[in-house]
């Protein structure tokens, strides 16, 4: 079966067509249009913005991935969308496209869960590796990325369960924060990454909050603030100038280290007590390079099989969205055309 899938929940405008194997998927195309240069200047997405420009882009988009899988619309058999979690005006941009679509091709309609869609990004081959399924359930995946940061337990399409997430901030807008306080661009992520590596990770101590009776949730909010204080002094404003001897590349990777390092425990804790052979990592944060080595090290200790996404998968991306829609599909699920979009994730619960 060769499905097109459609992602605009955020601000990537992504269209991917994937291709099903008895043994596995190949991804037959994944283009994504990034909006990151049009919202930087606000220092985080602007939702109005980012909906106007899925709309300016989708086509285009659409044209390309059908272009690089050398298929014409005729060779589409379904078409998977994101219709749930992120901003609403934008997922509409994308939905009210593969609805058209869909009805215009009789073609069946997927609806897809945006963070369903990441943890099943683990098991996508790795581009030019072959179309071998990379990883099989059941698995634990930590799930880090802008808006969402999660631990899920997954056996299979619909079949997820939330172990433990985030009691504020996600892991990507920690990042964001602490990118703004220290002055550097936004994206944080890659920003504070970049600091990092000249940084000294052990020169700034930064608590890892623990939630009593829920060992595999997070906060960062902690972190946050105690880097606000360590660079402006204790009850100063964010406004307030950088205090004398404040090196922005030491603070950047003790903020590193404790955010990955703490989110790498829990979940290599939530797999073992799980019993599952296999921990993956998703979601754009899984980019950062050093907490796929603290999940690959931590992991391997423990004799877990680690799975990391290419890059590519990792941020916001349509071939996820095909995958997840075509497994839905061979189950035999269908989406009424009447779907409508929402902020908010129903998956596991």
């Amino acid at each position: 079966m060769r499905v097109l899938g459609v992602e605009t929940s955020c601000d990537e405008t992504a269209v991917a067509v994937i291709e099903t194997l008895s043994d596995g998927v190949r991804v037959l195309s994944n283009v994504v249009a990034s909006q990151v240069a049009k919202h930087a200047p606000f220092g985080g997405v602007v939702p109005d913005i980012a909906a106007r420009l899925h709309a300016e882009a989708i086509g285009v988009v659409a044209q390309q991935a059908l272009a690089e899988a050398k298929l014409t619309v005729r060779d589409v058999e379904a078409v998977a969308v994101t219709t749930r979690p992120g901003l609403v005006n934008c997922l509409m941009v994308g939905l009210g496209w593969a609805q058209a679509f869909a009805v215009g091709r009789r073609l069946p309609l997927i609806s897809v869960d945006h963070l369903e869609a990441h943890v099943y990004s683990a098991m996508l081959p790795e581009p030019g590796k072959g179309t071998a399924w990379a990883l099989r359930p059941p698995f634990v995946c930590l799930l880090v990325s802008g808006g969402h940061t999660a631990i899920y337990r997954y056996d299979g399409p619909g079949e997820i369960k939330r172990l433990g997430r985030t009691v504020d901030d996600a892991a990507g807008e920690a990042f964001d924060k602490v990118a703004a306080l220290l002055g550097l661009p936004y994206p944080g992520g890659p920003s504070v990454q970049k600091a990092a590596r000249a940084g000294n990770p052990q020169s700034v101590e930064l608590k890892k909050a623990v939630i009593d009776g829920r060992p595999y949730d997070f906060s960062f909010s902690g972190m946050k603030t105690a880097v606000l204080y360590h660079t402006r002094g204790r009850n100063a404003p964010r406004e307030a100038p950088l205090l004398p001897g404040i090196k922005v590349e030491d603070v950047a990777a003790s903020f590193q280290e404790a955010a990955c390092s703490v989110l790498a425990e829990r979940a290599v804790k939530a797999a073992i007590d799980e019993g599952v052979p296999a921990l993956a990592i998703g979601g754009g944060v899984a980019a950062n390079e050093r907490l796929r080595a603290l999940v690959k090290e931590l992991g391997r200790k423990r004799g877990l099989e680690i799975v990391v996404p290419a890059f590519a998968y990792c941020t916001d991306n349509a071939a996820m969205v095909a995958a997840l829609g075509a497994a839905y599909l061979e189950k035999g699920a269908r989406t009424s055309i009447a779907v409508e979009a929402s902020a908010r994730s129903e998956v596991g619960a």
